[in-house]
Parts: structure tokens; C-alpha cells; sequence
């Protein structure tokens, strides 16, 4: 067996491996592309081939070098990540080439019990992935919602709110600033750029591979969210609402018009993703949903080196630009235009 490293946005062995191993959204050639349009990462792949030259296993991954020093990142802005194997014992020879390199390597992991188990890295956090089955027919799904899902649902209903299908870039834009309002007021968290958004309608929803469904009221969109589409999953990845309209319910009836989506296209599931471990709105939003609940572990590999002084004033002024850039008395263009600098930095 070797190792080989390959560029997974364009090389046909990666396409075959995604094709033949359980694979994820994260993993997909249209996800790599809008992580390195927007940020212009180095990202590569080691592929472990057998003796005929057919992949086994593999493990994408970019090479960041900027103020917080160089670092390997498996993948940067991904909910998880985990290498695809053919069997346990590949991890081990992916990561041996990996760890060569002498630098920190990071990496989300939902479903990887061979590193989980590995020595070699520690867990640095953790946090909370669910997921809803949607083989069951449109009357079970509907039952099997928690109570109060299907009352707002109704509510919404009743109030006149309807879902439609975004259009173009300027209903993403409309989106977006949703997005950025409650990453800034709610949170005190910068957005990430629009370009990010605008590459993933490039790749998703201009080639059929997502849609982001809106929810409008009296002609104004007050809430939505960006769904993709990847082998038989669609994945729940942005939601954003306007607080004045949160009563009237939109949110919910946004995830269950991309419930019976999902449904009618043969999804098997619908992954909501990530939640942070101590966002117990978000937690218990996502419950009323769901059918599965894991933790997806954020690992680490860190080389015994002393940590420089310039890294150590970095962690500190990351947090303190964002608590400036998102201060309430901050126009939004500009905590835009800060989200376009600084985000980059958040991995």
C-alpha cells in the first residue's frame, strides 16, 4: 500500500473513494470549492492505495499559515469531518503522514472511532449533531414531531406566513443580512463573508445540489434556512429569522417544508448538524426534530513547542476585535466588512 497526495477538488481517485465510503457534504469536491474560493486555502488529501492502485482510504485536510502560525485543519468552517477507511487500521498509517509534518492537526469527528481511540490526540471540545430519519411516510414524520413543532407549525399556518423557494442572489443576499443581525445582536459573533454564501449558490444551488427555502410575510422574508443535498442526505447548514417576527413561528414551519422536501426527493435524513454544547436554545430546538442525537469531538494534535508571545496576544485580540465589531453601535457594513477580515482567523 502507499500514500499519495492529490488535489480531492479535481482528482478522480478522491471522487471514486467518496463514491465507495459512507462520505459526507464536508467531503464533497462543491464543499472544498467554497472553502478555498472564499479563504484561498492549501487544501490537499492523502489517499492510502493498494497494490492495484485503487483507494482504500483517505483524509482531506488544508494547510493554513497566517498570523497564528502554520497548522493543518481537517476541514476549516466544516461541521465534522471524519477520514474516510476502509478499516481501522488505515487511520493510523493516514495520520503517521500526517503528523510528519510537525505541525498542529485538528479535526471534527463524528464517526470515527480509530481516532477517537488514538493516543496521539486530545480532545480540545465537543459538541452536539442530530439528525431526523425521513424514510417513515409524511403522517409518521408529522407524529413524531414534538408537540409544540406542530402547534407553531400551525400557528404559522393560521397567521398567513408561506414558504417559497430562493430565487436568486438577491433573496440570498436578503438571507444573508438575517444571518449577520442574529450572529451580532443575538450572539456578539461576527459573519462570515458574503462570498462564502455566494460560492456555496455557485456549487449547490445553481447545479441542483441545495435550495434555501424562505419564509415570508406580508412580502417580506422574515426567516429561512440554507439547506444541502449530498447521496441520499439533505443537511440543514444556516438558519436565520428576524426577531420582530419571531412569534409569528417561521422557523418552524421552514424546517418542515424542508421535511416533506426531503421527503419527496428519497432523502433518507435530514442532518441538522452542529450545535455548540451550551447553546440550549438551539439544543432543544433541534430535539423537537430529531430522531438521533451524538457528539461530534473536536481533536488535536499539538507538537511540544513553547506557544510564542505573539500567538498568546492573538487569542487574546480575536475576542476583543469581535466584541468591538459587534457592538450595537457599530453600523452593520461595517461589522460586515470586519466578518470579511477576521473570520478567516476562526479556525
Amino acid at each position: 500500500m502507499t500514500i499519495v497526495s492529490i488535489s480531492p477538488q479535481t482528482d478522480p481517485l478522491w471522487q471514486k473513494l467518496i463514491e465507495q465510503r459512507p462520505s459526507d457534504v464536508f467531503h464533497s469536491p462543491g464543499w472544498m470549492r467554497v472553502l478555498t474560493e472564499t479563504y484561498d486555502f492549501d487544501l490537499s488529501a492523502f489517499v492510502l492505495l493498494d497494490e492495484a492502485g485503487e483507494p482504500l482510504a483517505g483524509l482531506p485536510f488544508c494547510r493554513i499559515q497566517d498570523i497564528k502560525g502554520e497548522r493543518l485543519v481537517a476541514l476549516p468552517f466544516s461541521d465534522y469531518c471524519d477520514p474516510l477507511l476502509g478499516e481501522p487500521a488505515h487511520w493510523r498509517l493516514l495520520l503517521d503522514e500526517l503528523l510528519e509534518k510537525g505541525l498542529p492537526f485538528a479535526m471534527r469527528s463524528l464517526h470515527c472511532d480509530a481516532a477517537l481511540t488514538d493516543e496521539r490526540l486530545t480532545l480540545a471540545n465537543k459538541a452536539k449533531w442530530h439528525a431526523l430519519d425521513l424514510r417513515p411516510g409524511l403522517d409518521a414524520l408529522w407524529s413524531g414531531l414534538h408537540s409544540s413543532a406542530r402547534r407553531a407549525i400551525r400557528k404559522a399556518e393560521r397567521k398567513g406566513v408561506v414558504i417559497r423557494t430562493a430565487r436568486d442572489k438577491e433573496d440570498l443576499r436578503a438571507f444573508f443580512e438575517l444571518h449577520m443581525g442574529v450572529r451580532k445582536y443575538k450572539y456578539r459573533l461576527v459573519a462570515q463573508p458574503f462570498r462564502f454564501f455566494e460560492n456555496i449558490w455557485d456549487q449547490f444551488m445553481e447545479t441542483g445540489r441545495g435550495l434555501l427555502k424562505l419564509a415570508v410575510y406580508e412580502d417580506q422574508i422574515i426567516g429561512g434556512v440554507l439547506f444541502l443535498t449530498y447521496k441520499d442526505r439533505l443537511y440543514y447548514k444556516f438558519n436565520a429569522s428576524a426577531p420582530l417576527h419571531l412569534s409569528l413561528r417561521p422557523n418552524d414551519l421552514v424546517i418542515w417544508e424542508g421535511i416533506k422536501y426531503g421527503h419527496a426527493q428519497g432523502c433518507t435524513y435530514l442532518d441538522f448538524g452542529l450545535s455548540d454544547w451550551d447553546q440550549e436554545g438551539l439544543l432543544r430546538y433541534k430535539r423537537k426534530f430529531a430522531t438521533e442525537e451524538k457528539t461530534i469531538s473536536f481533536l488535536k494534535f499539538v507538537p511540544s513547542r513553547e506557544t510564542t508571545q505573539a500567538e498568546r496576544d492573538l487569542r487574546q485580540l480575536l475576542p476583543q476585535l469581535t466584541d468591538l465589531f459587534t457592538d450595537t453601535s457599530v453600523p452593520d457594513h461595517i461589522t460586515e466588512k470586519a466578518g470579511q477580515v477576521l473570520y478567516r482567523f476562526f479556525t
